[in-house]
C-alpha cells in the first residue's frame, strides 16, 4: 500500500531516516563511495524538508520511500529507497509508477550515480533517458535522466 507520509511528525521522520540509512549504506558500497552525501542526512533534515514523501507499507512496516517535489509540471524524484530485506520485490517500480501518475506533471527527472547500474536499469525500464553527466564537488560521478509523462 502506498500512502503520503507526514515527514513533519518526528516518529515518521525517524522511520524514513532508518529506511534511508539502510538503503543508502548498501548503495554507498555498490558505487564504492567512502563519502556518500545521502548518508549524512539526519532525521531532523527529513522533518524540515519541504519535499513530499510517499511510503510503501507491507504488513504495517515501511518497506520503501520515494521523495518528490513538483515544480512547473516537473516531478523531481529526490530519493527512492527500499529497505534491503524488501529488495527485488518490485516495490521501487510501484513507487515510480505511483509518482509518475501524480497530478499536474508533464515530465519527471531523477539523478543517480553513474556507477549505480541497478538504479539506471530501473529508471530506463520506466522510460527514463539520460540527458546529462557531471561530477559534483563530492566526486561521485552522476547522471540525470528524464521521461515525459
Amino acid at each position: 500500500m502506498i500512502n503520503k507520509l507526514n515527514n513533519k511528525n518526528t516518529e515518521i521522520a525517524n522511520i524514513i531516516f532508518a529506511v534511508f540509512q539502510k538503503s543508502y549504506a548498501i548503495e554507498a558500497k555498490l558505487i564504492d563511495a567512502l563519502n556518500f552525501p545521502p548518508l549524512a542526512r539526519k532525521a531532523k533534515d527529513i522533518k524540515k524538508s519541504k519535499t513530499t514523501f510517499y511510503g510503501f507499507t507491507e504488513n504495517e512496516y515501511l518497506a520503501a520511500v520515494i521523495e518528490v517535489s513538483i515544480n512547473n509540471e516537473c516531478l523531481d524524484i529526490c530519493s527512492l529507497t527500499v529497505e534491503p530485506r524488501y529488495f527485488k520485490k518490485g516495490i521501487a517500480s510501484k513507487l515510480i509508477n505511483y509518482a509518475l501518475k501524480l497530478d499536474d506533471i508533464s515530465y519527471a527527472r531523477v539523478e543517480t550515480a553513474i556507477a549505480n547500474t541497478p538504479a539506471i536499469k530501473l529508471y530506463k525500464k520506466h522510460g527514463f533517458e539520460e540527458f546529462k553527466r557531471w561530477t559534483p564537488s563530492h566526486g561521485i560521478e552522476k547522471l540525470a535522466m528524464s521521461v515525459l509523462t
